[in-house]
């Protein structure tokens, strides 16, 4: 039976070198404290401990201890045990310093992120504790690739309700964040000999980058007032859209270039790649369905918790055609690379209608954000013009001609964090550069919204 001492104590990995196990202790730990091996504050184990992790006398360890405690590496208080003192840690020379953080702004209106300020913690504990709960041991062995079928169910009876998706929890993969879903689909796009993918003239370039580290070419499409052009993806096996309000113009696909899209999806045998980018937040009428209703053979649906909640839980999901779910999984590995534990807690959090209501009240509040930010820039900055419709977490800002990145510069003196249009036009898009600012609404907490506002009208053009 195991002394009651042997689980009480912490592992240290410590190897003894030199004439004398004494000797050679104290170098090795005097070493460690000094490299910053072991930081300033670390509890060391018992001496007890350490001497039956080494396979030595107990008195070696202990006298070791002492002499680093009279040497000043180390302090030994009752009740407190023995830890490494605290001193400045110098690093071994020749090692480059760390570069100092940069500083933040003092208002951040770059798009892509909401209030992460509005986390519901509260609700989320809930629910993690009656997942955590019911759980079945089995969830938290290795899972099925595709993710939790808790969450793959919850997911599929959301999206039907309130995106009128037409999704089958067993053609749902569950993946690390929307760039993580996109580079899953093209591994499977080329690994099928497709070569090119039709994406949008204004997005992110990381996107784009995540195709091309697949070994796929993109095309971008035109852009005009009906927003993407398909027609011109004949050359494409896929074509990446954000239909419901594209990211980052503001504007929704047309009826008939959504009909469009679908019919030549299914004359070609090409595939739709939809990013319901935002699409649960449209604040003047109910939102668009998504494109993936039309034709669930020929649209991959892709949505996330990035927005609705916090980027970092790393959740998206993927509704994906028949067989294509069985090679989406594979490319993940064949194992299911998000954690079980938050699965089931947001399975919960849909299940239980907590995720409708937080929705709903992030909505009310980013809908009062973009109210205030419009009755602004009309009153304050009349030059500018917010166009886009009402929805989602940002809005595009039109500028004069030739002053985007004056404004951008002046934003940067201010500490505001402000990124103008031209951060996301595809530079082998044939459109005539267009002078605007992509400004996120969703990133400041309440209390420091007004002041952002007041720092962007100080920017603007008149």
């Amino acid at each position: 039976m195991a002394e009651p001492w042997a689980t009480l104590g912490i592992d240290l990995f410590v190897e003894p070198t030199g004439p004398g196990l004494r000797r050679g202790l104290t170098d090795a730990l005097r070493e460690a404290a000094r490299s910053g091996r072991l930081a300033p504050g670390t509890r060391l184990p018992s001496s007890r401990a350490l001497a039956a992790d080494l396979g030595i006398a107990r008195n070696t360890v202990a006298d070791a201890y002492a002499d680093l405690v009279a040497e000043g590496w180390l302090t030994a208080r009752q009740g407190s045990g023995t830890r490494v003192a605290e001193r400045e840690v110098v690093p071994p020379s020749g090692t480059a310093p760390h570069p100092r953080a940069l500083t933040h702004p003092a208002y951040d209106l770059r798009p892509g992120s909401p209030d992460l300020a509005s986390f519901p913690r509260t609700q989320w504990l809930k629910a993690a504790r009656r997942a955590l709960t019911a759980a079945p041991y089995q969830a938290l062995d290795y899972g099925d690739p595709r993710g939790r079928p808790e969450l793959r169910a919850a997911v599929a009876e959301y999206l039907s309700r309130v995106r009128g998706v037409r999704a089958d929890p067993e053609r749902i993969v569950v993946c690390g964040g929307f760039a993580h879903g996109l580079k899953l689909l093209g591994t499977v796009l080329r690994a099928r000999g497709a070569r090119t993918v039709a994406v949008e003239s204004y997005g992110l370039d990381a996107h784009w980058r995540i195709l091309a580290g697949c070994g796929l070419d993109t095309v971008p499409l035109p852009f005009d007032r009906l927003g993407t052009d398909p027609g011109e993806s004949a050359a494409a096996e896929a074509v990446l859209l954000t239909p419901a309000h594209q990211f980052p113009m503001g504007v929704p696909l047309h009826r008939d270039r959504r009909a469009a899209v679908v019919d030549w999806a299914r004359r070609t045998g090409g595939l739709v790649l939809e990013d319901d980018y935002d699409g649960e937040f449209r604040y003047d009428r109910q939102p668009v369905g998504a494109l993936q209703g039309l034709d669930p053979d020929r649209v991959v649906y892709l949505g996330t918790a990035s927005k609705s909640l916090a980027p970092g839980l790393r959740l998206a999901w993927m509704v994906l055609p028949p067989g294509l779910a069985e090679e989406a999984a594979a490319a993940k590995g064949g194992v299911d690379t998000c954690g079980a534990l938050d699965q089931l807690t947001l399975a919960e959090f849909l299940a239980s209608g907590a995720y409708d209501r937080h929705v709903r009240a992030t909505r009310l509040r980013y809908r009062r954000r973009r109210d205030a930010l419009v009755a602004a820039v009309a009153a304050r900055a009349p030059e500018a013009r917010v166009t886009g419709i009402a929805a989602g977490l940002h809005v595009l800002l039109r500028l004069p001609p030739g002053t985007e990145q004056s404004v951008v510069q002046a934003a940067h003196w201010r500490g505001l964090a402000l990124h103008g249009l031209a951060r996301y036009s595809n530079p082998a898009a044939p459109a005539e550069p267009v002078d605007a600012l992509v400004v996120g609404y969703g990133t400041p907490p309440d209390h420091a919204w007004s002041g952002a506002l007041d720092a962007l009208c100080a920017v603007l053009p008149g």
